[in-house]
């Protein structure tokens, strides 16, 4: 009962902080999830988890990885999702395919989206690079139109930063 009041009282001072504070508390928490760790799945796995219960408005956080030329379903939280999508398709292979975040703020009018959840109306998707090599990408949607901003650009991107160091460091 102690452990759940305390975490409630982490989330609601988390409420009140900005959300460039937010993402500096939540790259804290990655950091110590991550830090004795060098599993990359068990890694995306405990992120994935960290960022459904710490984010607000999301109904989805996961990674593909990519494999043998497409992107394989990974960790994740939220509803069932689409296994396998071809490299630029969609939001996520078009992140693979210009190596760049992609922040959208209507999927609807994205051209080629993948419409996993119909629920969905806004998404980010950040590349994991390791050695100039995308080897994932870090997904994250939700029921909001224009759910994302650059400040959540730049908070996901610092994570997925951990994630890289924590996944390359060797033990």
């Amino acid at each position: 009962m102690l452990c759940a009041f305390k975490a409630s009282l982490i989330q609601w001072k988390i409420a009140l902080l900005s959300k460039t504070e937010s993402y500096q508390h939540l790259l804290v928490q990655v950091k110590a999830l991550l830090a004795d760790e060098t599993d990359l799945i068990a890694n995306m796995a405990n992120i994935s988890a960290l960022l459904f219960e710490q984010l607000a408005q999301v109904n989805w956080v996961g990674f593909y990885r990519v494999l043998d030329q497409e992107l394989v379903l990974g960790p994740f939280q939220g509803k069932v999702a689409c296994i396998r999508i071809a490299l630029g398709k969609g939001v996520c292979g078009t992140a693979v395919t210009q190596a760049s975040t992609q922040r959208v703020a209507d999927v609807h009018q994205f051209q080629g989206h993948i419409a996993c959840d119909a629920t969905t109306n806004s998404e980010i998707v950040i590349p994991v690079k390791v050695n100039n090599d995308i080897i994932a990408v870090l997904d994250i949607d939700s029921t909001n139109f224009d759910r994302f901003d650059s400040d959540d650009q730049l908070g996901l991107e610092a994570i997925v930063d951990v994630l890289v160091q924590a996944t390359t460091n060797s033990k």
